[in-house]
């Protein structure tokens, strides 16, 4: 697959097949690859928390505290649309204090593969961290700073073209279909 197939591929997926298991070792080989990317100044102060097991799986679940940045009402996927898999990262602050924009392209790298195994993502930094760091029994040596959701994607994502003065925001058709305006590549380009 070409490097542009698959990013117009890789989307914010948020309703799965639940039911179609994602192995320890697909998670391993996701994790790979972020361990492979770029780090600043060559820290790689990450560290990753992973679950396919149905019963750590809800835990995480229930830390979540916004599915949709833009639909706030939508409390997130139904039973039976919820990711197989999580993958959360970490910051050991005992190799730094600041995490820059290392989580970023960690999480870049993870859901591109994810994509490219024919799978879905979607990346959520609206978690109740107290909460997580409790019920999961993450040490306070970490800082939570992302979580990956994954999964075989169960909606239709549709980006749209977003001309000057529309909004930015995304919608759900009848359909459940996920529209997402994109600003036009003439309007991001400073001359």
């Amino acid at each position: 697959m070409m490097l542009k197939e698959l990013i117009l591929k890789t989307r914010s997926y948020r309703r799965f097949h639940q039911e179609d298991e994602i192995s320890m070792d697909t998670l391993k080989e996701l994790v790979d690859l972020a361990r492979l990317s770029a780090s600043g100044s060559n820290k790689q102060p990450l560290k990753y928390m992973l679950s396919c097991d149905a019963e750590k799986n809800a835990k995480i679940f229930s830390t979540i505290a916004r599915w949709k940045g833009m639909m706030p009402e939508w409390l997130g996927p139904k039973e039976g649309e919820r990711p197989s898999a999580y993958i959360i990262i970490l910051g050991d602050k005992e190799v730094m204090s600041s995490f820059g924009y290392d989580p970023g392209i960690a999480a870049q790298s993870i859901v591109l593969g994810a994509t490219e195994k024919g799978l879905g993502a979607c990346m959520i930094g609206s978690m109740r961290k107290k909460e997580a760091r409790d019920v999961l029994k993450i040490p306070s040596r970490y800082d939570i700073l992302l979580t990956i959701a994954l999964g075989k994607p169960k909606e239709k994502v549709v980006l749209e073209t977003l001309n000057p003065g529309q909004s930015t925001n995304y919608w759900l058709e009848k359909d459940d279909s996920h529209h997402v305006p994109k600003r036009r590549l003439e309007d991001i380009i400073i001359v």
